[in-house]
């Protein structure tokens, strides 16, 4: 370091003597080194360097030893957390892991406390879903510059009231069985039974979609008496139902605001990538009278030239986009959402179950939706800061073609590499992000995480130091043969299917151990 003192400031005194000023973009390069070296890492590899990313991923045996007796999993879910950030998850137990990683149950939750939660959240469910049925009555009648809330204080039923409310299933007094809405008045479409999934696309054309059922334990029919209690835990349903109000401002908000998000939704659904098909043959092999059925449930039109596979799918996109949208009035719906849910959906087949994942991904993805742009900002800003650490000299390029604000990876930004990168690589990507996320919420720090020398600390702004990566690998291109923002922009954008997300994550993670420290903003 005092050699590179004494060699800057004799570089400095030679220029300041001579008519031949040094150039900005030597100058430049010059005070990054001086102030931040690098850390040579030597032989210490990434958790997803060509030679580790071998080992097999997070299998269901391995999972189910993570649990101790009670349910809950051991040392507080750091095991599970540091596999599943390494080794990625086996496709056949994603359904039981990704509600631990989005944070719909506490790491340190027990089996029975998992099963309470579930009741909460179904209830919560069907209370937006039957919310989303009034607003529509309302909208209409012709009311549409009523308030949300106003809807709700004046017009909502208390869940229990309600004629299409859970109730005890015909199937058992332990079945607690919920379903979707029909257009009509006529009851519930579908049975949610635990056989149902033997009669998928049967002969009598009535294809019963199995979501999950959640048992009670002293049960009582009796219509006057609704305090069941609930998996021994002494809540009653009743209490769960009175608590299963949702607590959000939708004072700003109008019935004309739901009728836009609506018709958003309605045509981003149907314009919904069909990659997904492979992934979920169960979903894929759905009947068209039952696809039918369920579209019409949720007011779907204009599918007529979908297979019953994209019905289905698009059905259950608007059902989920338009419950978000009153659950999050604030952000109510925008396009691109839709790419972040539907690979939930494809991977969970239970509505409930995949709304609140979709729901604890977008605690940190809300703000790439906002109106004032200030979370796109913020995050912008931080691959802007990363680029200009670590390459002075592809940064001096960009600030040349007014291109240092890194706008031309808004599209990365705004829907997490989810256009550029197949399916099966986003889920391993958001798998390792939802992972370092899920680590941070549960209050693991570096020291928990490994005290290896130089290791990567979980972080919350991982995807950023990807798509920095991402750019990085471009350097030459961008650098050699591009002369304005578009030429990257586009180039940015043809990149689909071309990516390798280990190699991706091995050179964020290189990135995140040099200038972790250095590269921080708030959250807008």
């Amino acid at each position: 370091m005092k050699a590179l003192r004494r060699s800057n400031t004799s570089s400095s005194s030679r220029a300041s003597s001579s008519s031949l000023p040094l150039s900005w973009i030597h100058l430049r390069s010059l005070l990054i080194m001086s102030s931040s070296t690098v850390p040579d890492r030597g032989n210490i590899k990434s958790p997803w360097s060509q030679r580790k990313r071998q080992r097999s991923a997070l299998s269901r045996r391995c999972w189910n030893s993570l649990f101790a007796a009670n349910g809950r999993l051991r040392d507080g879910g750091i095991k599970f957390l540091k596999k599943a950030r390494n080794r990625g998850i086996d496709p056949s137990i994603r359904p039981d892991v990704w509600p631990f990683l989005l944070g719909v149950y506490d790491l340190n939750s027990s089996e029975m406390e998992r099963n309470a939660v579930k009741v909460r959240k179904r209830i919560e469910y069907e209370n937006l879903r039957i919310r989303c049925r009034k607003i529509s009555n309302f909208s209409n009648q012709g009311n549409s510059l009523l308030t949300l809330d106003k809807i709700y204080s004046e017009a909502w039923l208390d869940l229990i009231e309600d004629p299409y409310s859970p109730k005890i299933s015909e199937y058992g007094t332990s079945a607690f069985s919920l379903s979707l809405w029909s257009g009509n008045e006529d009851g519930p479409v579908y049975d949610r039974s635990p056989d149902a999934n033997s009669n998928l696309g049967g002969e009598d054309g009535h294809s019963v979609i199995t979501h999950l059922d959640v048992f009670l334990t002293g049960t009582d029919s009796s219509d006057s008496d609704h305090s069941v209690e609930i998996l021994g835990t002494g809540e009653s349903y009743s209490k769960l139902t009175n608590c299963a109000s949702l607590k959000i401002d939708n004072s700003n908000r109008t019935i004309e605001d739901f009728r836009t998000w609506q018709r958003i939704v309605r045509l981003d659904a149907i314009r919904a990538d069909p990659e997904w098909v492979i992934y979920s043959p169960t979903q894929a092999g759905i009947s068209e009278v039952a696809a039918k059925r369920y579209a019409k449930a949720v007011g779907l039109k204009d599918f007529d030239h979908l297979e019953p596979c994209m019905i289905y799918h698009a059905s259950r996109l608007v059902a989920a986009l338009e419950a978000y949208a009153i659950y999050d009035p604030e952000i109510g719906y925008c396009q691109g959402m839709s790419d972040l849910l539907s690979p939930i959906l494809t991977v969970i087949e239970d509505d409930c179950e995949a709304f609140w994942c979709f729901v604890g991904f977008m605690k940190k993805a809300r703000h790439n939706f906002r109106l004032d742009e200030l979370g796109i900002r913020r995050q912008l800003a931080i691959v802007s800061r990363i680029i200009r650490s670590k390459d002075a000299h592809l940064y001096y390029h960009l600030e040349q073609l007014q291109a240092e604000d890194c706008f031309f990876v808004y599209r990365l930004v705004l829907v997490l590499f989810r256009r550029e990168l197949t399916l099966e690589q986003t889920l391993c990507l958001w798998e390792v992000m939802w992972a370092d996320q899920a680590a941070i919420r549960a209050g693991i720090g570096r020291s928990a995480w490994g005290r290896m020398r130089l290791q990567a600390p979980p972080t919350d702004d991982l995807l950023l130091y990807a798509i920095a990566a991402f750019v990085l690998q471009r350097r030459k291109l961008i650098i050699e043969r591009y002369s304005s923002m578009d030429e990257i922009m586009r180039d940015c954008n043809s990149v689909a299917g071309k990516l390798d997300v280990w190699r991706l994550l091995d050179d964020a993670h290189d990135l995140v151990v040099t200038l972790h420290d250095k590269i921080q903003l708030p959250l807008a």
